[in-house]
């Protein structure tokens, strides 16, 4: 902050500022103490003079002990050297000033001297001028009241909470500006703090102008307002916060709702891969309980298949903040240690109140179940997809390109390696197994890379 900005903002506080040439007698002064330079001026003169105030009450010593001020004593002239750079107390015109000021280089008859005074008391009780008037300027809502419940100061932004204006609060009862019912819940906030002498912090709610319900967070204590003992209080208005979070909450109140009506298997999963939601659907497909579902890494689900390993890359990308999105396939192991493919909506959700960031897996399409089955070459699932779309024997060789002797090899060896004694037996088993998938025709391998590969 340099010295214009500096002097900018004590143009709003209740201080007043002074440069002083001591030959010609010129000076620069500011501050929001005094509303006008005539009594900017006369303070200055007050000062150098040696005076009390305009009534002859005489200048108060500082709050230092040992300073050598007195009552009575007031600071040099302006423009002669102070003895000590240390405050003043003095009055003027019946408010207080803690007074500091120095000269302007080691020869202050020829360079003069600057100053500041700020404002420690006026016309509210000892000590609260300074503060009521740099309280004004906040944002924050703040006020303090007597044991009765009446408003004996109050700053601007607590008094627009009620549509009105400070002085029209002040002396009068909280009960004429909220309803009954809030009214007495404040007196028993106020009488709370009073009577344990020690600050509270909590969230109300108030009555706006409006009618409408507003919120509020801070704090109320105790103070010494003169002579009274009273209630401060100093509060944010959060009522837009409050709906944000009301709202929130309601969307994911729906966003349950249709997680566990919507018949969707569906589960959250963590950053690291654990399941932190589950739908009812989900425990259902996966044959667990669903408290047993929650908890669970999702590694665990997973069947060791060629997918896996391109589930994992998938997943490192979306954790990895460079995908938002992604349609993929996997295996899953349910809890009787059966297999089934399914195929699922994954999509990357943002960092909550309380939560890290994780995906939600949405299974839009699940497979059959089936057992598993022994390793098939390439060769030999093109054989089942091309039995599924009904070629004999001489249509596979000549579709594959092989000779009737190795296509019969590789059938004799199927109906071993599957169980299955015929041709149509082949074909119902390589669908039962999740060899073959149910959901496309021509006939082709649950993990072809393009729809129209057999394989």
């Amino acid at each position: 902050m340099d010295e214009v900005d500096f002097k900018t903002l004590l143009a709003r506080l209740p201080v007043s500022w002074w440069e002083t040439d001591a030959d010609s007698g010129r000076l620069r002064s500011g501050g929001g103490a005094f509303t006008d330079e005539h009594t900017a001026h006369r303070f200055l003169k007050a000062l150098s003079a040696g005076a009390a105030d305009a009534a002859g009450t005489g200048s108060l010593p500082t709050a230092r002990p040992g300073d050598g001020a007195r009552l009575g004593e007031g600071p040099r002239p302006i423009g002669g050297p102070p003895s000590k750079e240390i405050p003043r107390r003095t009055r003027f015109e019946g408010r207080t000033f803690d007074v500091t000021w120095s000269a302007r280089g080691g020869d202050a008859r020829r360079r003069g001297s600057r100053g500041m005074a700020v404002e420690v008391g006026g016309g509210a009780p000892e000590g609260a001028g300074a503060y009521a008037s740099f309280a004004d300027l906040s944002p924050a809502a703040m006020f303090v009241r007597d044991a009765a419940g009446c408003y004996v100061w109050a700053n601007h932004a607590y008094a627009h909470l009620y549509g009105t204006t400070p002085d029209r609060m002040v002396g009068r009862h909280l009960g004429e500006f909220d309803a009954p019912d809030d009214a007495a819940r404040f007196m028993a906030l106020d009488d709370e703090v009073l009577t344990g002498g020690h600050s509270m912090r909590h969230t109300l709610t108030y009555r706006r102008p409006d009618g409408s319900p507003g919120h509020a967070a801070g704090y109320r204590f105790p103070v010494s307002w003169g002579d009274q003992r009273c209630v401060a209080g100093t509060y944010v208005d959060v009522s837009e916060y409050t709906h944000a979070l009301d709202g929130r909450r309601r969307a994911e109140e729906d966003l349950r709702a249709l997680r566990d009506h919507s018949g969707l298997p569906c589960v959250r999963l963590s950053a690291d891969g654990v399941v932190d939601e589950a739908s009812a659907a989900a425990a259902e497909l996966l044959r667990l309980r669903l408290c047993d579902l929650v908890g669970a890494p999702a590694d665990s689900l997973l069947a060791e298949t060629p997918e896996r390993a391109a589930l994992h890359a998938v997943w490192g990308e979306l954790t990895g903040g460079r995908r938002r999105n992604a349609q993929s396939s996997a295996v899953l192991v349910d809890g009787d240690r059966r297999l089934r493919r399914v195929w699922m909506h994954l999509s990357v959700v943002n960092r909550s109140r309380g939560r890290e960031p994780g995906v939600w897996a949405v299974v839009t399409r699940p497979g059959l179940r089936h057992e598993p089955h022994p390793a098939l070459t390439p060769a030999q699932v093109r054989i089942l997809a091309l039995l599924a779309a009904g070629h004999d024997n001489a249509g596979v060789a000549a579709a594959l390109r092989l000779s009737r002797q190795t296509v019969d090899y590789h059938l004799a060896r199927l109906r071993r390696l599957l169980g299955a004694a015929t041709r149509p037996a082949l074909v119902a088993r390589a669908y039962v197994l999740g060899i073959l998938s149910p959901h496309s025709w021509p006939p082709r391998s649950t993990t072809a890379a393009h729809p129209l590969s057999p394989a």
